[in-house]
């Protein structure tokens, strides 16, 4: 049960991220997007940043469809009755089946425990890097910054908790030294390694470490091969060379969430 209810919370969660990925995919130099492909202003809750991924105005502005033996002219603009909804600006399916499937690997891994609570608020955000990581090659410091501190207060509460798991002086420690590695990397080699992924460690090795050392470095160490694997089956199918910078983040997360399951499993 504790696992169907965290799939769900997992897909409602999911459903919110493409839009916020979407509006947030853009060049550092370029503001959030604020308007669909068309023009049309995003509307909906906060601001903006929640709600569908389809935009009704672009919808209102295609013919309905006329009924069968209607004359030219016959059909109406904007007609919700034919069931258009308007065209999908960002995928819509495929983020929040992850999220869900995420979300439901967590529950099972690590029970009724405190710290349930921290990776069920943190997968989604989790997802949306890595969306937004995949499609513009960035990692926003709006995202980044913020979820290194939400991390670290959310596992400071579940530490006051009785039947947690972990240690909170652990995931400090794993944090500071996860994104000390990742700011070695950067300084040698600026142009394989960007600094949105420093900032990403920051709480990458915060969630590890509270499970200890050992998968901390077990998750380190499994974003850095799912990253080589990904690019050397680039190189082989031709798609990439050498120097082909591939996002990073996805590979990260991918590897934290593997290491948390671990240390979830184990504890």
């Amino acid at each position: 049960m504790l696992t169907v209810l965290a799939a769900l919370w997992g897909a409602a969660a999911g459903l919110l991220v493409p839009r916020a990925a979407y509006r947030f995919s853009v060049e550092p130099e370029e503001a959030w997007r604020d308007t669909c492909p068309a023009g049309h202003a995003l509307t909906g809750a906060g601001r903006g940043w929640l709600g569908s991924t389809r935009c009704a105005k672009c919808a209102a502005a295609v013919p309905a469809p006329a009924a069968p033996g209607a004359g030219p002219g016959d059909g109406r603009v904007g007609d919700r009755s034919a069931g258009e909804d308007g065209p999908r600006y960002a995928p819509g399916v495929l983020v929040p089946v992850v999220t869900a499937l995420a979300c439901a690997a967590l529950a099972a891994a690590t029970g009724l425990r405190p710290e349930l609570a921290a990776w069920l608020l943190l997968a989604p955000v989790g997802v949306l890097l890595a969306t937004i990581d995949r499609r513009v090659h960035r990692l926003p410091d709006r995202l980044t910054l913020p979820a290194a501190g939400a991390v670290a207060v959310l596992l400071g509460a579940a530490a006051l908790l009785p039947e947690h798991s972990g240690s909170w002086l652990s995931a400090l420690l794993g944090g500071a030294a996860l994104g000390a590695f990742y700011l070695l990397l950067f300084l040698i080699n600026p142009n394989g390694m960007g600094f949105g992924d420093v900032k990403l460690a920051l709480s990458l090795g915060i969630a590890l470490g509270w499970y200890g050392w050992a998968v901390v470095f077990a998750g380190g160490f499994a974003g850095f091969l799912l990253g080589a694997v990904y690019g050397f089956g680039l190189m082989v199918l031709k798609r990439a060379g050498r120097k082909t910078g591939i996002p990073f983040g996805p590979f990260m997360i991918t590897g934290a969430l593997l290491g948390v399951l671990l240390g979830g499993l184990a504890a």
